[in-house]
């Protein structure tokens, strides 16, 4: 069982960096100003706006600006800007032995940072957050943060409130209630990450797989690379969270899936869709076929309706 982070309290301070793509000024000030209403001191590294072609600056300074926050023993979470491309090309540039080191803390993000919820998994042992990102649409947009998911996320984020069940829209697998950790992310990361020293291992484990912008066609061949990479081998279950702009990705998730016998829930919001719910990972749930959700317990599935 992975390590959990202290949830926050209002007056932590937290280090917003960008492992991937560049951020955009306007939103990250929405962004920012989002988290501070909540009560969190928001620090920014003099690097988070630097742009390089399709990433957030060079290699070494995104590398270092979330080693440094990872670090600093007065930091409650790191938190990325936003998602793109590039937090795959930091792994090998981080200094895992001083990361682990530090005492564990939340790191949020989604979509691209999938890459790092893997290593993060993998060289500390860590339970972090998948969800949404303060540059993101949902949290930056005007007029401001889209409703549910900023409630959704202060729910997960802080210690004082526990969130409610994630439910879906359908069950396309066996029917019945499983626990066991989570894990996974964003499909088209987890398949980049297969033949990897961070390749995703579902034996155990409840998985939760996105995306966005892909042709079900391309969801198969992602699918049938993590199958025949041996990735999805003991999976206790499946999360199908949005699929944004990927036509009907349904059917092949279903055929792809269902033969594993194992249960199936989809159409829940998580991902990059709106509204946009958090979702802990390497961290006990529960998926329910009857409810069609998944409930994040925090090591207690006893306790999950």
């Amino acid at each position: 069982m992975a390590r959990l982070p202290r949830r926050l309290r209002r007056g932590d301070a937290v280090v917003l960096v960008a492992p991937s793509g560049p951020v955009d000024p306007g939103r990250l000030a929405r962004g920012t100003r989002v988290l501070t209403e909540l009560g969190l001191e928001v620090r920014t590294p003099p690097h988070l706006l630097d742009r390089q072609g399709y990433l957030a600056g060079p290699d070494a300074t995104r590398a270092a600006d979330l080693q440094d926050a990872w670090c600093d023993p007065g930091v409650a979470a790191v938190i990325c800007a936003r998602g793109g491309y590039g937090a795959t090309r930091l792994l090998d540039l981080l200094d895992w032995d001083a990361m682990g080191e530090a005492e564990p803390k939340i790191l949020l993000g989604s979509s691209d940072i999938t890459a790092l919820h893997r290593a993060f998994a993998r060289r500390l042992g860590i339970s972090t957050l998948f969800g949404p990102m303060p540059a993101s649409a949902t949290m930056a947009d005007e007029p401001g943060p889209e409703p549910v998911t900023l409630t959704h996320l202060k729910s997960t984020l802080f210690e004082d409130a526990t969130p409610g069940p994630v439910t879906g829209t359908a069950s396309i697998g066996a029917e019945g209630r499983v626990a066991g950790p989570v894990t996974g992310g964003n499909l088209t990361l987890l398949a980049a990450l297969a033949g990897t020293p961070y390749a995703m291992s579902a034996q155990g484990r409840i998985v939760l797989l996105e995306d966005v912008d892909e042709e079900p066609y391309r969801i198969d061949r992602m699918l049938t690379q993590l199958l025949q990479a041996g990735c999805l081998d003991g999976a206790l279950g499946f999360v199908l969270g949005s699929w944004v702009d990927c036509g009907d990705p349904l059917p092949v998730l279903a055929e792809r899936l269902a033969p594993l016998g194992v249960p199936v829930i989809a159409g829940l919001p998580v991902g990059h869709g709106s509204p946009q719910f958090g979702v802990w990972l390497e961290t006990d749930g529960v998926i329910d076929t009857k409810s069609c959700s998944l409930t994040g317990m925090f090591r207690y599935p006893d306790r999950a309706p």
